[in-house]
């Protein structure tokens, strides 16, 4: 197979080099790091500069493995995970079907029970508000298809660079004396190795998450460039956001690290705009997860047969499900049990396969494309 891209219509720059980037961002910034919750979990306890070296060596997997998914997605014509895997794995690219509607479950019930404790902190509602008003703004973008998904991934993605960028900022200039100080020692905790595997083997599902923009790259060279820049694109906020929280040890048990320094501070504009830029990341976050599964769907079903109200209706049942799990076990429990469990899974199923397998297959050109079901 020759792969896609050649004569599939033309590209812009942005769509072939940036966007790529953005839209890997966009599924894992919800589950990554949108409230701080996640790095306070897999990266505070190991120390300022473990963290910032484990993050870094996160990015690092997630450049990697994203232009290897880039460049087997594009020679076997994969615009979804379920033809990605079956050219992967073969007879046995179920595996990892079913630890990804695991993870869209979890994620999806990760992002509204945060959507939802947002809502409370900033206007006292009750957390079932802001969890059905990020479920109705997820349904709406997954109903639209593809080019509604992109343009929000597009513009959320300007939005959300421009507020971490102002917050860093901010931090700097209101305690950056306690930065400093906790900076200052030098010293690299332990267990930031683990923490940058683990961490980057649960995100990395976004890879292939994003497929469909695999139709945009023009050759090899596209997808290789894409994936490495998609690592940095997606770490950048996460690392802004981090050398904030480590001013604070005592913010590793905020149910919401991001309240937690915008409380400090005290800056009620600027604190209304960062928690209305975590919704707006946690809706192109599960948008993203979501749009994957439904575009698995429309490529058994067909796109005449998956049409919107077909979406629609797979759209809500599975954000009803997630809803139920966000209401039954809260935030912080989801995400200490349920993302490692998962990460460890995906190395196995995923990352693992397409390191050795995959990459020698692309190397020797053999087997690329998907085996019948």
């Amino acid at each position: 197979m020759s792969g896609l891209g050649a004569g599939a219509g033309p590209s812009t720059w942005f769509q072939r080099y940036l966007l790529p980037g953005f839209a890997f961002k966009a599924v894992v910034i919800g589950g990554g790091y949108a409230t701080g919750r996640e790095l306070a979990e897999f990266f505070l306890p190991s120390g300022p500069w473990g963290g910032v070296i484990g993050m870094g060596l996160a990015a690092l997997i997630w450049s990697l493995v994203c232009a290897a998914t880039f460049l087997f997605a594009r020679a076997t014509g994969s615009l979804n995970y379920r033809d990605f895997f079956r050219a992967l794995l073969g007879p046995g690219w179920w595996t990892f079907e079913i630890g990804f509607i695991l993870l869209l479950l979890l994620v999806l019930a990760v992002f509204g029970a945060a959507a939802g404790a947002v809502g409370q902190a900033l206007f006292g509602w009750p957390p079932i508000i802001g969890t059905l008003l990020l479920v109705a703004g997820i349904a709406g973008f997954t109903t639209l298809g593809n080019e509604a998904v992109e343009g929000l991934f597009k513009w959320v993605s300007f939005l959300l660079y421009a507020v971490y960028g102002v917050f860093l900022v901010l931090a700097l200039t209101n305690f950056g004396g306690r930065i400093l100080t906790a900076f200052g020692s030098g010293e690299v905790g332990p267990g930031w190795a683990m923490a940058g595997l683990t961490y980057s083997g649960y995100n990395i599902v976004g890879a292939v998450a994003i497929l469909p923009i695999v139709r945009h790259f023009r050759n090899s060279r596209d997808a290789i460039t894409a994936g490495l820049l998609a690592g940095p694109l997606a770490m950048a906020p996460a690392l802004l956001f981090f050398v904030s929280m480590a001013a604070w040890p005592d913010i590793t048990g905020a149910l919401l690290p991001s309240d937690f320094l915008l409380e400090r501070l005290n800056l009620p504009v600027f604190r209304f705009a960062f928690q209305a830029m975590i919704f707006a990341a946690l809706l192109e976050s599960g948008t993203g997860s979501l749009n994957a599964f439904n575009e698995r769907l429309a490529g058994v079903l067909g796109p005449q047969r998956f049409g919107i109200r077909l979406r629609l209706l797979v759209s809500m049942t599975v954000l009803v499900g997630a809803v139920f799990l966000a209401d039954r076990f809260g935030l912080v429990e989801l995400i200490a049990k349920g993302y490692r469990f998962l990460s460890w899974a995906f190395l196995a199923v995923y990352v693992l396969p397409l390191m050795t397998i995959g990459l020698w297959r692309l190397w020797h050109g053999r087997r690329l494309v998907a085996q019948p079901a």
